[in-house]
């Protein structure tokens, strides 16, 4: 039963609680929620009954019902998205209300959920002491607390709860967008890039997964060629647009929308989409769509504002990464094709081995960012040779013993010259440089190295090498025939081979003289 301070405080109402047999409206989206924890039952009826037409910025109350303060701490870990708790002080212990704000405050770490102690006992819990040591946000005497007072007492909590929530979402997404720029500032494919860019976009904002980026080269003149647009990365209806052009009769809409965008050079934003937009410093001009979405408040306009603004700079980082990287490989591709030429050998050798050796490390198990590093770095496996002499390089016939022993020293000249760099392609290179012509049953050179203590990189290159050198004309030989140089291989395998990747080698055969046919001499 309730006592005679809660019979005072809702004596307006207790009848029509009684009327409707304690039934209260069914909880809905939407709403504000409330927890009631309080051992008397009655104290939740009339609470309800006395806020059943409660309405605040839109929203109604869902309430929540405690009778204990281990109760009450239960239900606030399953819904922490409660708004006020309306606490009693006494329950199953004198202060077990006072023991569930500790828990809120300091094992939970809420800080926004508001906290309204009503209390029939004073003196048990003076107001002040409480207050500060507990973070309570009010402190009721349930005598004092009409029902028009609750109402007026919830709204105020109410309100403080709406800014504060604002305000921390508001601090979770700036820092969102310093993490989200520091992530994608470290993406260095552009590919990646765009896909990063628009996976954080919609994080932060929490938008439906329909959304496009797009890149746009060359719009100077021709804003409304739609089909110099292309997508780099797309999610929801618009990933099957991936990689492909945006056209006038693709999404009419998108199409309408973006062209208009360029047009004006600034962003749009409709009640449903927006489009931003933004160029970086080297002229190239960007897009990014999204729909699905709800209308965007000012806030939210600023956030993408400042979240593109850092977008904006680590493009520009990227592409003047990419052109660095471009020129350092063309340069690698460049400085092998010299050494083959000194040789009077094809310098697409060096791009068939390269394409080969990634492929049989693909095929090996080495990671796609591995394999690549070493399709690299393979092209200068033979740049030693630019130490050697012509006359050694161009003999038509078979070298002398002394010639031979002079040729060999190609390899660890490649590896002097490579080893001290810090980068990983050339770090690569020097490793292959070294061990190519190193043989698996240890009859190699310059080290003699036996078995898997050739580095893989090594046995990769050694077996690609060979496969296309035996397959084209050089000054001392012509090229042999498909099937004399597969026999070759088999009959090798063990002793000149790796075993495991001759039989990579000869499972994965179509794709290799794909790779041969594509780069004839």
């Amino acid at each position: 039963m309730a006592s005679n301070d809660d019979e005072l405080l809702f004596q307006n109402y207790e009848e029509e609680v009684l009327s409707t047999g304690g039934a209260f409206p069914t909880v809905s989206k939407g709403k504000w929620k409330v927890l009631i924890v309080d051992d008397e039952e009655e104290v939740h009826n009339v609470t309800k009954m006395a806020l059943r037409r409660f309405n605040f910025d839109g929203k109604a109350i869902e309430f929540i019902s405690a009778y204990s303060a281990r109760e009450g701490q239960t239900l606030l870990i399953a819904n922490p998205d409660i708004a006020v708790v309306l606490l009693d002080v006494v329950m199953e212990e004198e202060d077990s209300g006072l023991q569930m704000a500790r828990f809120i405050r300091n094992t939970l770490q809420n800080q926004l959920v508001r906290i309204i102690l009503r209390t029939g006992q004073p003196g048990q819990a003076p107001e002040h002491n409480v207050v500060v040591e507990y973070d309570i946000n009010d402190y009721k005497e349930k005598t004092e607390l009409t029902a028009q007072k609750l109402h007026t007492t919830l709204v105020t909590t109410l309100r403080s709860f709406r800014d504060l929530s604002i305000i921390d979402i508001n601090r979770r997404s700036l820092k969102q967008i310093i993490d989200s720029s520091a992530s994608i500032f470290q993406l260095q494919s552009m590919t990646k890039f765009a896909s990063g860019v628009l996976s954080q976009l919609v994080s932060i904002l929490h938008l439906n997964p329909n959304a496009l980026y797009c890149h746009a080269s060359g719009f100077a003149a021709t804003k409304k060629e739609m089909g110099d647009l292309c997508i780099l990365a797309a999610t929801g209806t618009y990933e099957k647009m991936i990689g492909s052009k945006l056209q006038h009769d693709a999404e009419s809409k998108v199409g309408q929308d973006i062209e208009t965008t360029f047009r004006q050079k600034q962003s749009l934003y409709f009640p449903d989409r927006f489009v931003i937009y933004f160029c970086s410093k080297q002229g190239s001009e960007n897009v990014i769509y999204l729909d699905g979405i709800a209308a965007l408040s000012p806030w939210d306009k600023d956030l993408i504002e400042v979240f593109c603004t850092n977008v904006s700079i680590a493009f520009d980082n990227i592409y003047l990464n990419e052109e660095v990287e471009d020129t350092q490989k063309e340069i690698l591709f460049t400085l092998g094709e010299i050494a083959e030429a000194r040789s009077q050998e094809t310098g697409h050798h060096v791009k068939r081995v390269a394409e080969i050796a990634k492929l049989l490390a693909l095929c090996y198990g080495l990671s796609p960012e591995e394999a690549e590093n070493l399709r690299l770095a393979t092209p200068i496996h033979d740049v030693g040779k630019l130490a050697i002499p012509d006359a050694i390089l161009n003999k038509a016939g078979k070298l002398t013993t002394e010639e031979f022993a002079l040729m060999k020293k190609h390899s660890p000249i490649g590896y002097e010259m490579l080893k001290k760099s810090k980068r990983s392609i050339l770090k690569t290179g020097a490793l292959i440089a070294h061990e190519h012509h190193e043989r698996y049953d240890g009859s190699g050179y310059p080290q003699g190295l036996i078995g898997e203590k050739i580095h893989i990189y090594g046995r990769i290159v050694a077996l690609a090498d060979v496969f296309d050198a035996l397959g084209s004309d050089r000054v001392y030989k012509k090229a042999w025939p498909l099937e004399d140089v597969l026999r070759y291989i088999s009959d090798e395998r063990g002793s000149h081979f790796d075993p495991k990747l001759v039989d990579i080698f000869m499972d994965n055969l179509t794709e290799i003289l794909l790779i041969c046919d594509k780069f004839p001499d």
